[in-house]
């Protein structure tokens, strides 16, 4: 078992969030100042406001990929009853390329986590063509696998998660 795997498994992302999958494309995940997501890192919040860019190493530019980001922790991570607040969604992403290549369907919404420390997946579906993928009715209470298994996009080719909770006024000094 790959490392990633394994830090998706006991980060509770594979179970929780998304099914066992073999990755099959690297994927980058950084956000401004060359911070890259590894799995578990913590960001402070004021550090992910900005949309991040996403590389997608993989595949070429006849392939499209689907791209979503969402908290499972909500609104803490004891008691997670709205489970999975949606952060954002680009599909049709070029293989080869990153994110800025894609379209935009659920627009970039920075994490902002209350209670609890909150973590934050990213989750890279293979598109089987480029395709007219609908806009989810709400971002509470959204379903990674649901979205998958809605739009036909099978099982993720690749993840990450980063960690995340609330900052105190002092820490952004």
């Amino acid at each position: 078992m790959s490392r990633a795997l394994e830090s998706l498994i006991v980060g509770k992302v594979i179970g929780e969030v998304i099914d066992n999958f073999n990755p099959t494309v690297k994927m980058t995940v950084t956000y401004s100042s060359n911070k890259q997501v590894f799995h578990g890192r913590e960001f402070f919040p004021s550090a992910v406001e900005s949309k991040p860019r996403v590389e997608v190493q993989g595949g070429d530019m006849r392939s499209f990929f689907t791209l979503v980001m969402t908290d499972p922790d909500v609104p803490g991570p004891s008691d997670p009853y709205l489970r999975e607040h949606l952060h954002w969604i680009v599909t049709d992403i070029p293989g080869t390329t990153d994110s800025s290549f894609g379209r935009e369907l659920v627009t970039y919404e920075s994490p902002k986590p209350y209670i609890g420390i909150h973590r934050f997946v990213f989750v890279l579906f293979k598109q089987n063509s480029r395709q007219a993928v609908p806009t989810p009715p709400s971002r509470d209470c959204f379903s990674t696998r649901r979205f998958a298994a809605d739009n036909d996009l099978g099982l993720p080719v690749a993840a990450v998660y980063f960690n995340a909770q609330r900052e105190t006024a002092a820490r952004r000094r």
